[in-house]
């Protein structure tokens, strides 16, 4: 009976663990800064890079500075589409999130890659 008792409690903390695994969503929420562009496939120089930061919270608020100016909007990141909401104004792209890079590709098919800070 006790084996019985084992087997089972292990596998319910197995499956516990299995369903507590990062999704997209838990992924993006925290600092971020741009760290490359590309525009129709071509990279665009660093240089040539607005240093521009993004932060996304759990709790579905997002903020953007860049020009030394920070907006403050929502977000809702759906399968692999953002959609945010930054001063009035809605934008979409595909995502790609992993735990250390953001890529965003809109919809002129620009391609903004951030880093976690």
């Amino acid at each position: 009976m006790n084996a019985k008792l084992s087997i089972v409690l292990v596998a319910c903390v197995a499956l516990l663990l299995s369903a507590c695994g990062s999704t997209p969503q838990s992924l993006i929420v925290g600092k971020w800064e741009v760290a490359g562009a590309k525009v129709g496939g071509t990279e665009v120089a660093n240089a040539d890079v607005v240093k521009t930061r993004a932060e996304f919270s759990k709790d579905g608020r997002a903020k953007i500075t860049m020009f030394g100016q920070t907006l403050h909007g929502t977000f809702k990141l759906d399968a692999n589409e953002l959609e945010w909401t930054l001063n009035g104004i809605t934008t979409r792209s595909k995502a790609n999130v992993t735990a250390t890079q953001l890529e965003l590709i809109d919809e002129a098919n620009r391609t903004i890659i951030y880093k976690r800070e």
